[in-house]
C-alpha cells in the first residue's frame, strides 16, 4: 500500500480543496489584502507537497510531474515577462500599468497588479513543487 494511512488520506482530500481555494483567494485578492503571487503560490505548491506526501507516487509519476511543474514555471515566468512587454508595446514604458483602475478597493482596481500575481504565483507555486520532487527524487537515487 502506496502512502500514509486511510485517516491522513481522509483528511488530505478535505483539507487540499480548502488550500487550493486559500490560495487562490489570496492571489486574486493580494491587491486589496496582504498576499499576493508569492504568497499564494505558496500556498498552492502546499497543497500539491500534501497530496503527495498522503498519498505517495511512483517513480514515473514523479518524472512526469516534474516535467509538468518545468512547463507550468516557465509559463509563469514567460507571463510575467509577457506583461512587462505588453506594457512596453501599448504605453512606451516597461511595466508601466497600462489597464483603467477602476474603483479603489474593490476587486478590479488595480490594473496589471492582479495579472501580475498570477503569473508570479504559478511560477512560484510551480518552482516550489519542482524542488519538492528534486528532493523526493533523491530516495530513488539513494536506492540505486
Amino acid at each position: 500500500m502506496r502512502g500514509m494511512s486511510l485517516i491522513v488520506k481522509t483528511i488530505t482530500n478535505i483539507t487540499v480543496g480548502f488550500m487550493f481555494i486559500y490560495g487562490l483567494y489570496i492571489i486574486l485578492h493580494g491587491h486589496l489584502t496582504p498576499g499576493g503571487g508569492f504568497a499564494g503560490g505558496v500556498i498552492v505548491a502546499g497543497a500539491f507537497v500534501l497530496k503527495i506526501l498522503a498519498f505517495g507516487s511512483e517513480r514515473s509519476a514523479e518524472k512526469k510531474s516534474a516535467t509538468r511543474a518545468s512547463i507550468f514555471e516557465s509559463i509563469g515566468g514567460l507571463l510575467f515577462i509577457g506583461i512587462a512587454m505588453s506594457a512596453l508595446l501599448v504605453a512606451g514604458t516597461f511595466f508601466l500599468n497600462f489597464l483603467p483602475k477602476g474603483t479603489p478597493f474593490h476587486l478590479l482596481s488595480a490594473g496589471i497588479i492582479p495579472f501580475c500575481n498570477i503569473a508570479i504565483s504559478i511560477k512560484v507555486g510551480a518552482g516550489l513543487f519542482s524542488i519538492f520532487l528534486a528532493l523526493g527524487a533523491m530516495k530513488y537515487i539513494m536506492e540505486d
